[in-house]
């Protein structure tokens, strides 16, 4: 396995981003410490397992990294930090569910949505039996509280909305944004949002805290909605009557004008005292523009396959950064097209030609029938842009070239295009990738490979676990996790966890 730091920038050090084109795979009772600095970031992101597709078996948590005390909030300092995942989830298992799309049979819709890995509460008898176990969200009255809510799924958009609140939205994956309020907000695969709520009712019951699926054709998609409850310790008793309408599930253009709804706050400090708008990247210009198509899962030399730009991605033995390190030979190609091909979808390990410093705008056109999810790996790009049909030239004279919200995930719609502004300071190998699982694991990813000149990337760890072709240079650990005596691997993994945490304290410390 891998883990990765959805959001976390790595500067200048691909060395711990934990996917297949940076790392080798850490070996089953094996143990690799990540030591990593989060520098000039703030904001509300998770981790998740890249491999294999082990996501929908879990072990995904929150990262939170705060403000510099000298930096203010753009708002009052909450009475309370409270992190939920919101979550699709199969009855089947993470290994059948990727047998299955190896095979063209596609995800369909969830079995149920979790709220941090628990749930649904027991909110109709005809719907949830009793007895499951759910998210209790306790808080005090006339208090207001900080909730960074992150679509940790398989493949599945998720409006999420809380009884009788408001949302007032304040960050999105390390940006303030322009603080407006939502009665709901659909929540992407791969997102995360940072909202202020004030427990402003008058606690005569609880209240339901709800997440339910977007843009999936079934039926049996209300049985899968996911339910918590937000108690006030001076409750009056369980919360009652209906769940809360989610949007309209016919109005296509909804969800998208929400979207666009989502500005950046140029006038508010974050990692650093300037304004954030201080960074003016409409007055900035393009030097290399890539338009990347997806489609649906097709047949590709006999394999169901995705693709971006009609190519499969294949990952290679050998991790792309260290076959460039040990100039390695025949690994990758630097020949990503920067437009559709006219010639039949193929598998290859082709990577995009990232120029340092250059100012790169990504389209995304969506061919396929599905919200998909793109991410991309050691930066924060702009979205400034999204609309229905095809992208064209003429799609630039509505791009948002002032407050268009700084982040690592942007939903594309299916029929549609969003379009994304990035400035490739930070030299390294970032993936750019599909958020949606099912799209992901079958080949819907590249890398964009950026050099400086200068070399100023940190080296190669000490830890750096060796594969491939690069094989010979591995030694076997001195330790290893004991699998063998239940008690003995509790203890390990103990010691391991502790371990972890405080390393990354230590490290979001300095």
């Amino acid at each position: 396995m891998l883990l990765t730091w959805s959001g976390i920038q790595q500067r200048k050090d691909t060395w711990q981003d934990g996917v297949s084109g940076t790392n080798c795979p850490i070996p089953a009772s094996w143990n690799w410490t990540y030591e990593f600095q989060v520098k000039d970031q703030i904001g509300s992101f998770f981790y998740f397992p890249s491999l294999s597709f082990q996501r929908a078996a879990g072990g995904y948590g929150g990262i939170t990294i705060n403000n510099r005390n000298v930096i203010p909030l753009p708002f009052a300092t909450p009475d309370g930090d409270i992190t939920l995942f919101i979550s699709d989830w199969f009855i089947k298992s993470h290994k059948e569910l990727r047998k299955e799309i190896e095979t063209g049979v596609g995800l369909g819709a969830p079995d149920g949505i979790l709220i941090n890995g628990l749930g649904p509460y027991h909110y109709d008898n005809a719907v949830v039996s009793g007895g499951i176990t759910y998210q209790t969200v306790n808080v005090e009255s006339g208090k207001t509280y900080r909730l960074r809510v992150h679509n940790v799924g398989v493949s599945t958009s998720l409006n999420f909305r809380i009884q009788s609140h408001n949302l007032l939205l304040v960050e999105t994956e390390g940006s303030y944004t322009v603080q407006q309020n939502y009665t709901s907000l659909d929540i992407h695969v791969g997102q995360s949002y940072s909202f202020l709520v004030t427990m402003d009712q008058n606690a005569s019951s609880d209240y339901y805290i709800v997440a339910s699926p977007r843009f999936v054709n079934s039926s049996d998609s209300s049985k899968s909605v996911g339910v918590s409850v937000l108690h006030y310790s001076n409750s009056q008793g369980p919360a009652s009557g209906p769940l809360p309408d989610p949007p309209m599930e016919s109005d296509t253009f909804f969800s998208m004008s929400q979207a666009r709804s989502i500005r950046w706050n140029v006038s508010a400090g974050a990692a650093r005292p300037n304004p954030q708008g201080s960074f003016k990247y409409g007055e900035i210009t393009v030097t290399d523009v890539f338009v990347l198509h997806n489609r649906p899962a097709e047949l590709i030399e006999g394999k169901w396959r995705t693709t971006l730009s009609g190519i499969s991605y294949l990952a290679p033995s050998t991790p792309l950064k260290l076959a460039e390190q040990f100039n390695i030979p025949g690994v990758f190609k630097l020949d990503f097209p920067n437009k559709m091909m006219n010639r039949p979808a193929k598998v290859d390990t082709s990577v995009i030609n990232g120029t340092y410093k250059a100012f790169v705008e990504i389209i995304f056109q969506n061919n396929d029938t599905t919200v998909q999810s793109y991410h991309l790996d050691g930066y924060a790009f702009f979205v400034v842009g999204m609309d229905y049909g095809l992208w064209t030239e003429n799609s630039r004279s509505t791009y948002n070239k002032w407050d268009g919200v700084a982040r690592c995930t942007t939903q594309v719609f299916p029929g549609a295009w969003t379009a994304i502004l990035v400035f490739l300071d930070n030299p390294g190998i970032w993936n750019l990738r599909a958020q949606n699982l099912d799209s992901w694991y079958l080949g819907q990813e590249t890398y964009i490979n950026v050099v400086n000149p200068e070399n100023s990337e940190l080296p190669v760890p000490a830890n750096t676990i060796f594969c491939g072709a690069l094989s010979p240079l591995q030694k076997d650990q001195a330790r290893r996790v004991n699998f063998s005596c239940a008690p003995s691997l509790m203890k390990t993994m103990k010691l391991i966890f502790i371990g972890f945490v405080v390393s990354l304290l230590g490290n979001f410390l300095r």
